[in-house]
């Protein structure tokens, strides 16, 4: 029980501050593996040695302000929303605004002209928001982390308890209810623009959630086909998928064949004919055909829920350009009381102005900040980035990488399987003992052994070299970046690999690619072609033009890795590297300018660890999706562009968000204190600058990036 995950939905969250409190009070308790999304209304943590009971932290979060959302309750929803307080006190304060304006006209209403009458007005919208801000103002003191609702709370009860004071006292100087009110009201408003504006940040998560699949056909041992629910199917479990069906998660065929759509994960439109040994990603659309399955991950592992699990936590992982706005939220609202105060003090005292009038300045000082519009410029851009990313097959593990990815100087190409194909092709075979057959025997048992993409097309090619004749061995083990040791029963030691088998033979004539020895005799040189990926060129002038230097990296011969070098112009060639040469390059070109590394997201999977930002192309392997910081579902070279092109755009969004925030309250601030803006405007101007930095990051779901 203490390593389970629990999970639950929280409302009232409305910014990072609400999330850092409960982030800050679970954390407290000794909980593990806290995690806060004030976005998708998650909160989730590890029991882990703490002895707080489900109830206790229930009732924790209940005391900071905010409601658990209990499953009896999830379609349902409270009765008490924001669009009902919205609409309760606008019709409250509508008329006391107008009262107000037709006043500055010189029109009276003899109702409303009585203060008592006013006040008896004001007393709905002035509870409403003194109950949704105090209670958000309080929770957010006790989390130690206070929000701008702090703010608007001593701004609007300032405004009604000076006005009811002049009401007892029977003073038309002291009487301005309308703003009391109408700061509320408005700031009520701007928040139900901005809950309406963060979900338009987070559908891509609504997206992937809606592609799982509810049931599965499972085939039982007697044969007979059973329907079940998805959460009831094992690993190792084989399911039945007809045309027309989604894959109800991931697996491998076991039977049949068919064409399957994986747009909607992997951003690939043309549909892929897949057959006996394929792998197959959960929710994904048979368009044709029909197999049988054997499932190999459920739940959490799935490709999907990975999918899922780092759009939503894109924002825990901070980019470095937003820790600068954290420390200034963090320190924002007492720095704002204080500058209130000292606008009421001085205005008062140093200026000579009447008490309303200094006391409206603070006022409209406390109204017209907003720190939320620093809280949000991140999160909210990361989400949107990160969720396009992911409707186009790409996944991202978080806002720094996005930060880091955007800054990358170098990218190291794996050779095989990234800038080539991985189909190779015999170009000739020299048979130096005269047994043909036998050792195109040999070279398919041993090439079998190795999933390498060489020994892969090599022991397909031989398959239809053997003529009948087959190979005994009694013992097949291959050793990584040299080749492959074979024994017959006869004790007889084969080898086949690169030239590094061959000893103090390596200066045999060039242009073969592998050698197939016996008991360090020479029995075959085989000279192999791999052909390049038709974007490769495209994608590597692409980053060039962008400052980008790429490099290869590749435990091929040198003839062969220059060969590719050449032809796509790259300048810098690392040939015939083993695993942990590999491994040194990529950290000194990473000690150099940040570095990211290319690979398959298997092999190359220290390499992708070790680099700066590691990039799998890999079609959904878990090697890759847990070394790879940024993964190419769809295992298609040209879609680093797109990665790169978003990361890039999302990154700019962020600095235009932070550059409207910090400009918005160093301008607004000065001016509010001097007295050239009435608290009113101050709420309306306040209520929107949250919806413009929002805004502007939904714009990132649709401009054009490329």
């Amino acid at each position: 029980m203490a390593d389970d995950i629990i999970e639950l939905k929280v409302e009232g969250m409305t910014c990072n501050n609400c999330a850092a409190s409960l982030n800050r009070f679970l954390e407290r308790k000794g909980v593990e593996d806290v995690y806060v999304n004030f976005q998708t209304k998650e909160v989730r943590y590890r029991q882990g040695t703490s002895e707080i009971s489900l109830d206790d932290v229930k009732k924790g979060i209940h005391k900071l302000g905010y409601s658990v959302v209990e499953e009896d309750d999830q379609g349902a929803g409270a009765w008490w929303t924001l669009e009902r307080k919205l609409l309760f006190s606008a019709a409250f304060a509508l008329p006391l605004l107008l009262h107000h304006l037709l006043m500055m006209g010189g029109i009276h209403l003899p109702v409303l002209d009585n203060f008592w009458w006013q006040m008896a007005i004001c007393l709905v919208p002035f509870v409403i928001g003194f109950t949704h801000f105090g209670r958000s103002a309080l929770s957010s003191l006790k989390g130690g982390v206070p929000n701008m609702d702090v703010l608007i709370f001593v701004g609007g009860t300032a405004a009604f308890v000076y006005s009811f004071i002049g009401t007892l006292m029977g003073e038309a100087d002291y009487i301005f209810y309308e703003t009391s009110a109408t700061i509320f009201t408005l700031v009520l408003f701007g928040n139900w623009l901005e809950e309406r504006a963060v979900e338009q940040t987070t559908t891509a998560i609504g997206e992937l959630a809606r592609l799982q699949v509810k049931k599965a056909r499972r085939v039982t041992p007697s044969g007979t086909i059973v329907t079940l629910d998805q959460k009831d199917v094992r690993v190792g479990d084989i399911l039945q998928v007809n045309e027309g069906d989604q894959v109800p998660l991931d697996g491998v065929i076991t039977s049949g064949e068919g064409a399957v759509d994986e747009s909607m994960l992997t951003g690939e439109s043309v549909p892929v004919e897949k057959g006996a040994g394929a792998r197959v990603i959960g929710s994904s659309l048979l368009i044709s055909g029909n197999f049988r399955m054997e499932v190999t991950a459920t739940g959490r592992n799935t490709v999907l829920n990975q999918m899922i699990e780092l759009v939503k936590t894109a924002q825990q992982d901070k980019p470095d350009i937003q820790r600068l706005a954290d420390r200034i939220s963090a320190i924002f609202v007492p720095v704002v009381l204080g500058i209130a105060l000292l606008t009421l003090l001085a205005g008062y005292w140093g200026f000579g102005l009447p008490f309303q009038k200094a006391l409206m300045n603070a006022i409209a000082v406390l109204v017209i900040s907003c720190p939320c519009a620093m809280g949000l410029a991140t999160p909210t851009a990361v989400m949107v980035g990160v969720g396009r990313l992911a409707r186009n097959g790409i996944l991202v593990k978080g806002g720094q990488t996005l930060e880091i990815f955007s800054r990358i100087k170098n990218v190291v190409f794996d050779k095989t399987g990234t800038l080539t194909t991985g189909r190779f092709r015999i170009k000739d075979i020299t048979y130096h003992n005269g047994e043909r057959d036998w050792v195109n025997a040999i070279i398919y048992k041993m090439e079998q052994h190795s999933s390498h993409p060489i020994a892969r097309s090599l022991a397909s090619e031989m398959e239809n070299r053997l003529n009948g004749v087959q190979a005994e061995l009694a013992e097949v083990k291959e050793q990584k970046g040299i080749g492959i040791i074979a024994r017959d029963e006869s004790g007889n030691e084969f080898r086949i690999g690169s030239g590094r088998i061959l000893g103090n033979h390596q200066n045999i004539a060039g242009g073969n690619n592998l050698y197939l020895t016996r008991n360090g005799k020479l029995l075959a040189s085989i000279a192999i072609a791999d052909e390049l990926k038709p974007e490769a060129g495209n994608v590597v002038e692409y980053l060039k033009g962008e400052g980008v230097r790429p490099a290869i990296l590749s435990g091929d011969r040198r003839a062969q890795t220059e060969e590719v070098a050449a032809a796509l112009g790259i300048e810098r060639a690392y040939a015939e590297q083993l695993p942990e040469q590999k491994l040194k390059v990529v950290e000194e070109l990473s000690r150099e300018a940040p570095t990211a590394m290319v690979g398959d997201g298997v092999n190359d999977a220290p390499a992708l660890a070790k680099a700066t930002v590691g990039v799998s192309l890999s079609n959904a392997s878990q090697v890759a999706i847990q070394s790879a910081q940024v993964i190419l579902l769809n295992g298609k070279l040209e879609y680093l562009k797109k990665a790169w092109s978003i990361s890039r755009h999302t990154v700019l969004t962020i600095r235009q968000n932070l550059f409207w925030a910090f400009a918005y309250n160093i301008i607004a601030i000065p001016i509010a204190a001097m007295g050239f803006l009435n608290p009113m405007w101050g709420a309306l101007f306040m209520a929107f600058s949250d919806v413009v930095v929002i805004g502007n990051s939904i714009r990132l779901k649709y401009k054009k990036v490329d």
